[in-house]
């Protein structure tokens, strides 16, 4: 699965690469804190939004759900409820980490860093939807990242759950905002850090 992101590019190079304009989020980011990744929506496919990671279904009644929607199953999402009836979105990232477990335990992993090849920006395939407090009445946009089984390089990295974020293409970005289908092969650099 994928909990850790990062994006280091500047507000310019993200709105010049995915031809948006709006605000940028820079840093390192840890899902289980629901930080806001900067996304791109389906609706809104010029303007960039900050997208609290966590899913928040429009229906829920409270923010707790956020802690099991970091990520989308491909395989189940469009039967699992949270996810159903979410809008398609672009995730904006240069890097996210695994941890490769090196015993049966568990105990022992190594930390590395993927992204593509010289660090350039990507976009991780991602559902998003808009929930409004109940208590303040505040509209909080929300993402989760899909991913897959693991395949290449990322079988021997998330060699525990064999799980990894779907990372489009640049051609294929348009093509998962219009609601087609698409085949992601990216190819990965890792970092041991």
């Amino acid at each position: 699965m994928c909990f850790h992101a990062q994006q280091t590019h500047s507000e310019a190079l993200v709105q010049e690469r995915f031809r948006a304009k709006g605000p940028v989020t820079k840093g390192t980011y840890n899902g289980f804190a629901h930080p806001e990744l900067t996304g791109l929506c389906a609706s809104t496919p010029h303007q960039l939004s900050l997208l609290r990671w966590g899913l928040i279904p429009h229906w829920a009644k409270e923010d707790s759900i956020q802690q099991y929607t970091l990520n989308a199953r491909w395989e189940s999402m469009t039967d699992k409820p949270s996810f159903r009836q979410a809008e398609r979105c672009l995730l904006i990232a240069d890097g996210f980490f695994e941890w490769q477990w090196l015993d049966t335990n568990g105990r022992k992993k190594k930390k590395y860093l993927i992204g593509k090849p010289g660090g350039s920006l990507f976009a991780f395939a991602g559902l998003c939807d808009q929930w409004a407090n109940p208590d303040t009445g505040e509209l909080i946009r929300t993402a989760a990242i899909v991913t897959t089984q693991a395949k290449g390089i990322m079988r021997e990295i998330h060699n525990s759950k064999m799980r990894m974020p779907v990372v489009l293409s640049e051609s294929e970005e348009s093509d998962w905002l219009a609601g087609s289908s698409v085949r992601p092969e990216i190819a990965f650099e890792a970092i041991s850090i």
